[in-house]
């Protein structure tokens, strides 16, 4: 079965018309997007985009042989252009199911959005599922597929604006690693070029340029997602989001946050509260600095948000913050500390994102202790990137790959 993506933008394209943003203004040539529309094996065609019969032309297809053609979403812009001798376009019923002429079998999957997604079976069994923008399958208690279990060929959907769809996917057992996982209806919400690549590449995703024509069930290398990343910034650069962004799109996580409570400071309860209402309703949460055994277990992604506070912990509990205990044994029981907790990290077999502080570039502190904690968080962020092999530096909300 081919797939040719006439369009692979959101509904208003990319870049949108008149808007002054720098992911449109930086939208051009091959970076362009139309509407999305797929137009597989000449015969079906998934929504439309400005100029079908034009697009079709460009990426050496024809819509002569077009015997159906199924809109997924409601189009509140233009007019849609149907070009002559085309069927009228329409949406098929929630379950409904279409057999056509050329072999092809259609069944329309309801949504938790308005819309309709469409899985399509082709006359040699590959298969194929279509979402449209801002949608997720409804009711996946109840297997999507006529044959429950088995994952799709190919998935195409809004992986940037609903990675909890991907994640429910994965979770149903309908996205497994064969599965060829296609980004569309690509807005100007993340900016174009590499960014783009690099966040669906941590989804397990890729994304192509419009008009291309791909083969459906045909092996593509996705880059592997790293087992271990270390995700470093300042303060408020935006590190906890990116870490939090690496893992969206897998149903189960499990996050670690090491800070605990503080009993009396609505300011730290604000913070915290703030984290958890962002993160996917399935993910896990656990308060805890005791990281070695849960490295250790099996189980899903663990993201340990974070590793300074980690060190604070542990500079508690050996007394590492005034000179005489750090002299007397203090240095020594940290090191060790900090030794356990990097063979921890060497030898996890579970996906670990961690986040740390990147502190040593400002003011150099005015006390010993806090002069001790900075040379620490150092040498623990070091030791800990030395073991992970992706680490992320985060400035101003712009991720840096360091490896």
């Amino acid at each position: 079965m081919e797939l040719t993506l006439l369009g692979t933008g959101a509904p208003g394209g990319l870049p949108r018309p008149d808007c002054p943003c720098a992911a449109c203004a930086t939208a051009v040539g091959a970076a362009a997007r139309a509407a999305t529309a797929l137009l597989i094996d000449d015969a079906l065609l998934l929504d439309l985009t400005p100029g079908p019969a034009l697009a079709a032309a460009r990426a050496g297809r024809t819509l002569a042989g077009v015997r159906q053609v199924l809109l997924s979403h409601p189009h509140n812009g233009p007019a849609l252009e149907v070009p002559p001798g085309l069927p009228a376009p329409g949406r098929a019923a929630d379950g409904r199911e279409l057999a056509l002429l050329s072999g092809h079998r259609v069944r329309a999957i309801a949504l938790d959005a308005p819309g309709t997604g469409y899985e399509v079976t082709g006359p040699d069994g590959e298969r194929l599922l279509y979402l449209p923008p801002d949608a997720a399958p409804a009711g996946l208690a109840d297997p999507v597929p006529a044959r429950p279990g088995r994952p799709y060929d190919m998935v195409l959907l809004d992986v940037l604006g609903r990675p909890d769809a991907l994640a429910r996917l994965r979770a149903a057992g309908l996205v497994a690693p064969t599965t060829d996982v296609l980004a569309v209806h690509i807005d100007h919400t993340v900016p174009p070029g590499p960014e783009l690549h690099r966040r669906l590449a941590a989804a397990g995703a890729r994304t192509v340029a419009d008009g291309r024509t791909l083969v459906v069930g045909e092996y593509h290398a996705v880059p592997d997602l790293p087992r271990r990343t270390l995700v470093l910034g300042g303060a408020r650069s935006g590190k906890s989001l990116e870490a939090e962004r690496r893992l969206e799109t897998f149903p189960e996580v499990l996050y670690v946050a090491t800070g605990g409570r503080r009993a009396g400071d609505p300011e730290w309860a604000a913070r915290v509260a703030a984290h958890r209402e962002r993160r996917p309703g399935s993910w896990r949460t656990a308060e805890t600095c005791d990281l070695e055994p849960l490295l250790a277990d099996e189980g899903p992604p663990l993201l340990v948000d974070c590793l300074s506070l980690w060190l604070t912990d542990a500079m508690d509990t050996v007394g590492a913050w005034e000179d005489e205990r750090w002299a007397d044994g203090g240095e020594h029981a940290l090191r060790e500390r900090v030794a356990a907790l990097v063979a921890a990290v060497r030898a996890t077999r579970r996906p670990l994102v961690a986040v740390s502080n990147e502190v040593g570039s400002g003011i150099v502190p005015a006390t010993a202790s806090g002069r001790r904690f900075r040379d620490e968080l150092g040498r623990l962020n070091a030791a800990v990137a030395a073991e992970c092999e992706h680490v992320l530096l985060v400035v101003a909300g712009q991720p840096l790959t360091l490896r």
